[in-house]
């Protein structure tokens, strides 16, 4: 059969019933997708996608590599309580997730098993013209065939969030001005996190972010959220929001959870090239795999030049994250005594590498271990840790600032 590319193209569905185009204005409400007429199954050796909407929508639909990944966007699509794990019946499918990627529009994500080749690709509406149903249809194909058609289409009028509006730059903080902190509340939206039953990491760290703002602004520091809600946010984009807010330093907020054996305690990260262990590696993969899945993979994005100047930029940055972390192992050993056996690790943290920001990841704990759980669980536990963070930040400050009459800046 020709194979057909798909992997570049933006529709607006046409109500053949009707004859017209249904105008986007005439969109009022958000389409929702049936479950009960939807699926995500095998088709003899292929896969075939069917998701029945209550009115058509502008889409796209492209893939991706590393994992393979069939990716819909939609403008716009309510997937709330859409049960995805319920309609998908297919051992070609490794994982399935959906929600908002950006404003106006929504994404679907196939992780799939093996490379696999778009055949056919097309959104239809019947007799009502309220309704459409979406379909495509993978063959599979050799990994080099694969590589070859993967990429996310320029496409007008779908457009990531726009670059941060960087403020003038600030200097190193001395005590003239309130302290910018921003806090990044792990995960969210499209990504949940690590689970237990109906623990969700991406909730727990919201709530505790919230929290942790609030002691520090009745100390007087500046706070900004990288997400004030349930929302998915970009690893990259959690950063530039950082660094619009002229943060003078970076904290991502984290609950873990391991599939085998036990582990418990926070543990404090800052970024390496290398890990501290494989333990480490391993969790900074899952960490970065919700890009992955949302299509937001800047992996290649880096150039010489550029490499270079953020080189010499985390010569001053690096060993200011250090200290960061150790005073925030020191505080949470005086507020909660809750560490883990090795409170002091490195890994590859995408989240981390803001090269002009002193930057450190917070595992408060593991979602997979019950003592653990219902300690972030606890709102007195988590005021006592939020504390202990806080007065971390106030020692560590005012160590840094005295500092810098000493270092070049």
């Amino acid at each position: 059969m020709r194979q057909l590319r798909f992997f570049a193209f933006l529709v607006w569905a046409t109500a053949s019933a009707a004859g017209g185009a249904l105008a986007a204005e005439e969109m009022t409400a958000l389409a929702r997708p049936d479950p009960a007429k939807s699926e995500i199954a095998d088709f003899g050796d292929n896969l075939q996608v069917t998701l029945t909407l209550s009115q058509p929508v502008p889409w796209r639909v492209f893939t991706l590599d590393e994992p393979a990944r069939l990716i819909f966007d939609f403008a716009e699509v309510d997937f709330t309580a859409f049960p995805l794990r319920d309609i998908t019946r297919s051992d070609m499918v490794a994982a399935v997730a959906a929600g908002p990627v950006t404003e106006g529009w929504s994404r679907l994500v196939v992780e799939l098993s093996g490379p696999m080749m778009l055949e056919t690709a097309g959104l239809a509406t019947g007799s009502d013209p309220a309704g459409a149903v979406l379909k495509a249809q993978l063959a599979p194909t050799s990994a080099e065939s694969f590589a070859d058609s993967v990429g996310e289409p320029d496409t007008p009028g779908f457009d990531l969030p726009d670059a941060a509006e960087v403020a003038p730059n600030l200097d190193r903080w001395q005590g003239d001005r309130p302290l910018v902190v921003a806090l990044d509340p792990g995960h969210g939206g499209i990504d949940p996190g690590a689970e237990a039953g109906e623990v969700h990491e991406a909730d727990l760290m919201l709530t505790f972010a919230l929290e942790l703002r609030e002691v520090l602004q009745k100390r007087g520091l500046q706070v900004v959220l990288t997400r004030d809600a349930d929302v998915f946010v970009p690893l990259e984009t959690r950063v530039s929001i950082a660094r619009e807010a002229g943060a003078d330093l970076f904290m991502s907020l984290h609950a873990d959870a391991i599939a085998e054996g036990h582990a418990s305690g926070a543990t404090v990260y800052t970024l390496s090239d290398t890990a501290s262990d494989a333990a480490s590696r391993k969790l900074a993969e899952r960490h970065d795999r919700a890009d992955l899945l949302a299509g937001l993979d800047l992996s290649d994005q880096d150039d010489v030049v550029a490499d270079v100047l953020m080189d010499l930029a985390m010569l001053e940055t690096t060993p200011r994250s250090d200290a960061l972390a150790d005073a925030i192992v020191r505080g949470l050993a005086d507020s909660t005594g809750n560490l883990h056996k090795r409170p002091r690790l490195s890994a590859g943290f995408s989240v981390l590498k803001a090269p002009d920001i002193p930057s450190v990841l917070v595992e408060l704990g593991f979602l997979s271990s019950p003592r653990d759980r219902a300690k972030l669980r606890s709102e007195p536990w988590r005021a006592r840790a939020a504390e202990g963070i806080a007065s971390a930040i106030d020692a560590w400050a005012e160590a840094d600032a005295e500092l810098r009459p000493r270092l070049r800046h």
